[in-house]
């Protein structure tokens, strides 16, 4: 974990290549959130802004010792922390059997905006995973605008999918699988859209592998699960497209309908097998 929050950076955000425009930056808030795995075009000449000097990390006691009793709400960097770990040690014991060894990604909590390898993070842009320096970065403040704006019930395990989410764009990333469908974007422009939401309901479905093992553990009740699918659904295209637009536009979808969303969650969940999540086969 690295803990910058608390720390002010200056600059503006520039994702994919290049920055947004204030109206640019108004609609990627509204139809960004759940970030994802943050796309890298080459293509479009600059590549990602080289990001300033890494903030020196604060030695912050309060993400150290024991996970019990820790909550979202009594300490929610702490539980973040939590979750974090128990998420990568899942991955370092499953991904072997696949033949992949597991390499930790950080997570990095910030306030308002810091620094990455894509470029600056902001509040914005909402959680994401950064394939260029494989960590994931995410502002607390994200689940308040989550269950103020979209009306997402919250909860433990709500969180704790969106954690696993972009964990879950790192998986995409060791199996080559990110690689591999960058480069068939790159090659046609016109399936970008639908290829962005088949890794996108990938990663959903790579929480629910995660979340399978927490359930079968009987740490996690059926309602925290539906509390995760109610956030699921609440970060759809469709749902964020209708708030925003009055309208539904699938052809823009770039993250999944919240149906999707919550059907590729629930198929991680029921299966608990990572091989059960080809997005792209079906």
């Amino acid at each position: 974990m690295e803990d910058r929050r608390g720390m002010r950076m200056g600059g503006g955000m520039a994702l994919g290549g290049g920055g947004l425009g204030i109206a640019g930056v108004v609609i990627y808030v509204l139809i960004r959130l759940l970030g994802g795995n943050v796309s890298v075009d080459d293509t479009s000449g600059g590549g990602a802004a080289a990001p300033a000097a890494s903030p020196q990390v604060p030695n912050n006691q309060e993400l150290g010792g024991s996970c019990e009793g820790v909550t979202s709400t009594s300490n929610p960097a702490k539980f973040i922390s939590c979750v974090v770990s128990n998420v990568q040690r899942f991955w370092a014991r499953t991904l072997p059997r696949e033949g992949q060894k597991y390499e930790p990604a950080h997570m990095v909590l910030f306030t308002d905006a810091t620094p990455s390898g894509c470029g600056s993070a902001t509040a914005a842009t909402g959680p994401f995973y950064c394939p260029l320096d494989g960590k994931v970065y995410l502002d607390v403040g994200f689940f308040r605008e989550l269950e103020r704006r979209f009306h997402a019930r919250g909860g433990d395990f709500a969180q704790a999918y969106v954690v696993a989410h972009e964990y879950g764009h790192h998986i995409q990333a060791l199996l080559g699988i990110e690689r591999k469908v960058r480069m068939a974007q790159r090659q046609d422009r016109e399936t970008r859209n639908a290829m962005s939401v088949k890794l996108e309901l990938q990663a959903d479905c790579l929480a629910g592998v995660w979340g399978h093992s927490a359930y079968e553990k009987g740490t996690v009740s059926k309602s925290e699960v539906a509390q995760a699918l109610d956030a699921a659904a609440a970060v759809g295209d469709d749902r964020i497209q209708k708030e925003v637009q009055g309208r539904v536009n699938p052809e823009s979808f770039t993250h999944g309908s919240s149906a999707e969303r919550q059907r590729w969650f629930e198929t991680g969940m029921s299966s608990g097998d990572l091989r059960a999540c080809d997005t792209f086969g079906r």
